[in-house]
Protein backbone atom coordinates (compact mmCIF):
# COMPACT_ATOMS: atom_id res chain seq x y z
CA UNK A 1 0.00 0.00 0.00
CA UNK A 2 1.18 3.87 -0.42
CA UNK A 3 1.24 4.56 2.71
CA UNK A 4 2.46 1.34 4.43
CA UNK A 5 1.40 -2.06 5.21
CA UNK A 6 -2.10 -3.03 6.57
CA UNK A 7 -3.08 -6.07 8.26
CA UNK A 8 -5.64 -7.41 6.06
CA UNK A 9 -7.50 -6.53 2.77
CA UNK A 10 -10.18 -7.14 0.29
CA UNK A 11 -9.02 -7.16 -3.35
CA UNK A 12 -9.95 -8.36 -6.87
CA UNK A 13 -9.86 -7.80 -10.61
CA UNK A 14 -12.50 -6.77 -12.41
CA UNK A 15 -12.89 -6.86 -16.09
CA UNK A 16 -15.25 -8.34 -19.44
CA UNK A 17 -14.76 -11.17 -19.55
CA UNK A 18 -12.48 -11.74 -16.27
CA UNK A 19 -13.41 -15.24 -15.52
CA UNK A 20 -10.11 -16.45 -17.32
CA UNK A 21 -7.87 -14.27 -15.58
CA UNK A 22 -4.81 -15.78 -13.72
CA UNK A 23 -4.65 -12.37 -11.51
CA UNK A 24 -6.61 -14.22 -8.51
CA UNK A 25 -3.73 -17.22 -8.86
CA UNK A 26 -0.87 -14.61 -8.26
CA UNK A 27 -1.98 -12.17 -6.15
CA UNK A 28 -3.19 -15.35 -3.00
CA UNK A 29 0.08 -17.10 -3.95
CA UNK A 30 1.61 -14.20 -2.73
CA UNK A 31 -0.71 -13.72 0.26
CA UNK A 32 0.32 -17.05 0.73
CA UNK A 33 4.05 -16.80 1.01
CA UNK A 34 3.62 -13.47 2.56
CA UNK A 35 1.75 -15.27 5.31
CA UNK A 36 -1.16 -12.17 4.69
CA UNK A 37 -4.09 -14.72 6.02
CA UNK A 38 -6.19 -12.13 6.54
CA UNK A 39 -6.36 -11.01 2.55
CA UNK A 40 -8.53 -12.65 0.00
CA UNK A 41 -8.85 -11.54 -3.86
CA UNK A 42 -11.24 -12.32 -6.48
CA UNK A 43 -12.17 -11.85 -9.68
CA UNK A 44 -15.43 -9.92 -10.60
CA UNK A 45 -17.35 -9.39 -13.93
CA UNK A 46 -17.56 -5.84 -14.48
CA UNK A 47 -18.47 -4.15 -17.92
CA UNK A 48 -17.64 0.16 -17.56
CA UNK A 49 -21.67 0.76 -16.53
CA UNK A 50 -21.26 -1.26 -13.74
CA UNK A 51 -18.06 0.39 -12.47
CA UNK A 52 -19.20 3.33 -11.13
CA UNK A 53 -21.70 1.62 -8.80
CA UNK A 54 -19.57 -1.00 -7.85
CA UNK A 55 -16.72 1.12 -7.00
CA UNK A 56 -19.33 2.70 -4.48
CA UNK A 57 -20.06 -0.71 -2.85
CA UNK A 58 -16.82 -1.35 -1.89
CA UNK A 59 -16.41 -0.80 1.70
CA UNK A 60 -13.48 -0.02 4.08
CA UNK A 61 -12.19 -3.62 3.81
CA UNK A 62 -11.24 -2.97 0.23
CA UNK A 63 -7.45 -2.47 -0.54
CA UNK A 64 -7.29 -2.33 -3.96
CA UNK A 65 -8.41 -3.37 -7.78
CA UNK A 66 -6.66 -4.59 -10.70
CA UNK A 67 -8.21 -3.56 -13.50
CA UNK A 68 -8.75 -5.06 -17.06
CA UNK A 69 -10.40 -4.57 -20.37
CA UNK A 70 -12.10 -2.60 -20.71
CA UNK A 71 -11.45 -0.84 -17.63
CA UNK A 72 -8.50 0.67 -17.87
CA UNK A 73 -9.32 4.34 -19.19
CA UNK A 74 -13.07 4.17 -17.82
CA UNK A 75 -11.91 4.43 -14.32
CA UNK A 76 -10.28 7.63 -14.67
CA UNK A 77 -12.74 10.10 -14.02
CA UNK A 78 -13.70 7.67 -11.20
CA UNK A 79 -10.58 8.22 -9.06
CA UNK A 80 -9.12 10.88 -6.76
CA UNK A 81 -5.81 10.71 -7.40
CA UNK A 82 -3.64 9.65 -10.45
CA UNK A 83 -0.16 8.83 -10.50
CA UNK A 84 1.77 10.87 -13.02
CA UNK A 85 2.44 7.82 -15.03
CA UNK A 86 -0.88 6.65 -15.51
CA UNK A 87 -2.15 10.40 -16.31
CA UNK A 88 0.69 10.28 -19.30
CA UNK A 89 -0.52 6.90 -20.34
CA UNK A 90 -4.21 8.08 -20.08
CA UNK A 91 -4.66 4.03 -18.33
CA UNK A 92 -4.95 2.76 -14.52
CA UNK A 93 -4.88 -0.78 -14.06
CA UNK A 94 -4.48 -0.75 -10.46
CA UNK A 95 -6.62 1.07 -8.13
CA UNK A 96 -6.04 1.06 -4.32
CA UNK A 97 -8.07 2.41 -1.27
CA UNK A 98 -6.10 4.45 1.20
CA UNK A 99 -6.85 7.65 2.88
CA UNK A 100 -10.51 7.39 1.64
CA UNK A 101 -9.17 8.16 -1.88
CA UNK A 102 -9.06 6.34 -5.15
CA UNK A 103 -5.91 6.47 -6.22
CA UNK A 104 -4.81 5.08 -9.70
CA UNK A 105 -1.48 3.81 -10.83
CA UNK A 106 -0.13 1.89 -13.53
CA UNK A 107 2.00 -1.64 -13.38
CA UNK A 108 1.52 -2.58 -16.93
CA UNK A 109 4.61 -0.37 -17.92
CA UNK A 110 6.69 -1.89 -15.64
CA UNK A 111 5.60 -5.19 -16.37
CA UNK A 112 6.60 -4.78 -19.76
CA UNK A 113 9.54 -2.74 -19.31
CA UNK A 114 10.83 -5.77 -16.96
CA UNK A 115 10.37 -8.47 -19.60
CA UNK A 116 11.88 -6.38 -22.09
CA UNK A 117 14.50 -6.22 -20.10
CA UNK A 118 14.73 -9.90 -18.84
CA UNK A 119 14.53 -10.84 -22.98
CA UNK A 120 17.53 -8.67 -23.67
CA UNK A 121 15.27 -6.65 -25.66
CA UNK A 122 15.91 -3.15 -25.11
CA UNK A 123 18.07 -2.19 -27.68
CA UNK A 124 15.38 -2.62 -30.25
CA UNK A 125 15.42 0.75 -32.65
CA UNK A 126 13.28 -0.53 -35.53
CA UNK A 127 9.96 -1.42 -33.06
CA UNK A 128 6.09 -1.77 -34.13
CA UNK A 129 3.45 -2.42 -32.00
CA UNK A 130 0.04 -3.71 -32.94
CA UNK A 131 -3.38 -2.09 -31.90
CA UNK A 132 -4.21 1.40 -30.22
CA UNK A 133 -5.73 0.50 -26.87
CA UNK A 134 -4.87 0.93 -23.37
CA UNK A 135 -2.09 -1.47 -23.54
CA UNK A 136 -0.51 -0.37 -26.38
CA UNK A 137 -0.23 3.32 -24.82
CA UNK A 138 1.41 1.63 -21.94
CA UNK A 139 3.79 -0.55 -24.27
CA UNK A 140 4.65 3.16 -25.94
CA UNK A 141 5.66 4.24 -22.32
CA UNK A 142 7.22 1.39 -21.79
CA UNK A 143 9.65 1.63 -24.58
CA UNK A 144 10.19 5.42 -24.16
CA UNK A 145 11.90 3.85 -20.76
CA UNK A 146 13.77 1.41 -22.20
CA UNK A 147 15.42 4.47 -24.79
CA UNK A 148 13.07 4.21 -27.90
CA UNK A 149 11.52 7.50 -28.99
CA UNK A 150 10.46 6.53 -32.50
CA UNK A 151 7.76 3.47 -33.30
CA UNK A 152 5.75 2.56 -35.90
CA UNK A 153 2.07 1.40 -34.42
CA UNK A 154 -0.30 -0.65 -36.41
CA UNK A 155 -3.96 0.15 -36.57
CA UNK A 156 -6.41 -0.58 -38.64
CA UNK A 157 -8.89 2.66 -38.20
CA UNK A 158 -6.21 5.88 -37.73
CA UNK A 159 -9.44 7.70 -36.33
CA UNK A 160 -9.40 4.66 -32.97
CA UNK A 161 -5.84 5.49 -32.45
CA UNK A 162 -5.89 8.89 -31.92
CA UNK A 163 -5.87 8.79 -27.71
CA UNK A 164 -2.46 6.67 -28.28
CA UNK A 165 -1.49 9.47 -30.68
CA UNK A 166 -2.08 12.19 -27.37
CA UNK A 167 -0.47 9.64 -25.69
CA UNK A 168 2.47 9.56 -27.61
CA UNK A 169 3.16 13.25 -27.72
CA UNK A 170 2.23 13.63 -23.79
CA UNK A 171 5.42 10.91 -24.02
CA UNK A 172 7.75 12.95 -26.26
CA UNK A 173 7.20 10.40 -28.49
CA UNK A 174 7.18 9.83 -32.23
CA UNK A 175 4.47 7.40 -34.17
CA UNK A 176 4.05 6.72 -37.39
CA UNK A 177 0.95 4.45 -37.89
CA UNK A 178 0.93 2.18 -40.52
CA UNK A 179 -2.16 -0.62 -41.12
CA UNK A 180 -2.18 -4.39 -40.93
CA UNK A 181 -1.21 -5.22 -44.76
CA UNK A 182 2.07 -4.55 -46.95
CA UNK A 183 3.16 -1.53 -45.00
CA UNK A 184 3.29 -3.92 -42.13
CA UNK A 185 5.64 -5.69 -44.26
CA UNK A 186 7.64 -3.20 -46.06
CA UNK A 187 10.78 -3.44 -43.74
CA UNK A 188 12.48 -6.02 -41.16
CA UNK A 189 11.41 -5.32 -37.49
CA UNK A 190 13.82 -5.59 -34.35
CA UNK A 191 10.96 -6.16 -32.40
CA UNK A 192 7.06 -6.59 -32.53
CA UNK A 193 5.11 -6.04 -30.10
CA UNK A 194 1.08 -7.53 -30.33
CA UNK A 195 -1.43 -5.62 -28.22
CA UNK A 196 -4.11 -6.94 -29.59
CA UNK A 197 -6.32 -10.35 -29.17
CA UNK A 198 -4.73 -13.65 -30.35
CA UNK A 199 -7.48 -14.12 -32.88
CA UNK A 200 -6.75 -10.56 -34.46
CA UNK A 201 -2.82 -11.22 -34.68
CA UNK A 202 -3.65 -14.37 -37.11
CA UNK A 203 -3.18 -12.45 -40.62
CA UNK A 204 0.33 -11.09 -38.77
CA UNK A 205 1.99 -14.43 -38.03
CA UNK A 206 0.51 -15.92 -41.65
CA UNK A 207 2.92 -12.38 -42.81
CA UNK A 208 5.47 -14.01 -40.52
CA UNK A 209 4.93 -17.65 -41.67
CA UNK A 210 4.88 -16.81 -45.25
CA UNK A 211 8.12 -14.90 -44.96
CA UNK A 212 6.85 -11.06 -45.88
CA UNK A 213 7.22 -10.14 -42.79
CA UNK A 214 10.23 -10.11 -40.79
CA UNK A 215 10.95 -9.83 -36.56
CA UNK A 216 13.78 -10.28 -34.61
CA UNK A 217 12.14 -10.67 -31.53
CA UNK A 218 7.98 -10.94 -31.23
CA UNK A 219 6.43 -10.09 -27.88
CA UNK A 220 2.67 -10.85 -27.59
CA UNK A 221 1.33 -9.74 -24.29
CA UNK A 222 -1.84 -12.60 -24.42
CA UNK A 223 -0.48 -15.32 -22.31
CA UNK A 224 -3.16 -17.63 -22.55
CA UNK A 225 -3.90 -19.72 -24.41
CA UNK A 226 -0.31 -20.04 -25.14
CA UNK A 227 1.25 -20.37 -27.73
CA UNK A 228 -0.43 -17.82 -29.42
CA UNK A 229 -1.17 -18.11 -33.06
CA UNK A 230 1.57 -15.19 -33.56
CA UNK A 231 3.90 -16.87 -30.92
CA UNK A 232 4.25 -20.28 -32.76
CA UNK A 233 4.73 -18.67 -35.73
CA UNK A 234 7.11 -16.63 -34.41
CA UNK A 235 9.30 -19.29 -32.97
CA UNK A 236 8.80 -21.59 -36.17
CA UNK A 237 11.16 -19.16 -38.20
CA UNK A 238 13.61 -19.12 -35.23
CA UNK A 239 12.63 -15.13 -34.10
CA UNK A 240 12.99 -14.89 -30.19
CA UNK A 241 9.89 -14.99 -28.43
CA UNK A 242 8.69 -13.08 -25.15
CA UNK A 243 5.33 -14.23 -23.48
CA UNK A 244 2.98 -12.01 -22.38
CA UNK A 245 2.76 -13.78 -18.74
CA UNK A 246 6.41 -12.39 -18.15
CA UNK A 247 4.34 -9.12 -18.21
CA UNK A 248 1.61 -10.00 -16.18
CA UNK A 249 3.42 -12.05 -13.52
CA UNK A 250 5.73 -8.15 -13.00
CA UNK A 251 2.56 -5.80 -13.29
CA UNK A 252 1.07 -8.28 -10.41
CA UNK A 253 4.20 -7.77 -8.67
CA UNK A 254 3.88 -4.33 -8.73
CA UNK A 255 0.11 -4.29 -7.80
CA UNK A 256 0.60 -6.58 -4.61
CA UNK A 257 3.12 -4.02 -3.21
CA UNK A 258 1.16 -1.38 -3.31
CA UNK A 259 -1.60 -2.56 -2.12
CA UNK A 260 -0.21 -4.63 0.90
CA UNK A 261 3.05 -2.26 1.26
CA UNK A 262 4.86 -5.32 1.41
CA UNK A 263 7.95 -7.02 -1.45
CA UNK A 264 6.12 -9.03 -3.74
CA UNK A 265 7.41 -12.68 -3.97
CA UNK A 266 7.78 -13.11 -7.77
CA UNK A 267 9.27 -16.21 -7.67
CA UNK A 268 6.37 -17.71 -5.88
CA UNK A 269 3.80 -15.38 -7.69
CA UNK A 270 5.28 -16.47 -10.89
CA UNK A 271 5.36 -20.51 -10.02
CA UNK A 272 1.46 -20.54 -9.45
CA UNK A 273 0.96 -19.44 -12.24
CA UNK A 274 3.07 -21.67 -14.10
CA UNK A 275 1.02 -24.51 -12.54
CA UNK A 276 -2.26 -23.08 -13.13
CA UNK A 277 -1.59 -22.15 -16.76
CA UNK A 278 -0.13 -26.23 -17.28
CA UNK A 279 -3.73 -27.37 -15.39
CA UNK A 280 -5.43 -25.64 -17.67
CA UNK A 281 -4.08 -27.00 -20.57
CA UNK A 282 -4.04 -30.44 -19.18
CA UNK A 283 -8.19 -29.89 -18.87
CA UNK A 284 -8.35 -28.16 -22.05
Amino acid sequence: MVDGARPAGRAAVLGSPVAHSLSPVLHRAAYRELGLTGWSYEAIECDELRLPSLLDSLGPDWAGLSLTMPLKRAVLPLLDLLEPLAAEVGAANTVVFAGGQRRGFNTDVGGIVTALRQAGATKAGNVVVLGGGATACSALAALRAVGTVAVSVAVRAVARARPLLAVADRLGMQVALVDFGPALASQPWQLLISTIPAAGAEPVAAQLRAGTLAAESVFDVIYDPWPTPLAAAAQEVGSAVISGFDMLVHQAAGQVELMTGRAAPVDAMRAAGLAELTRRRNIG
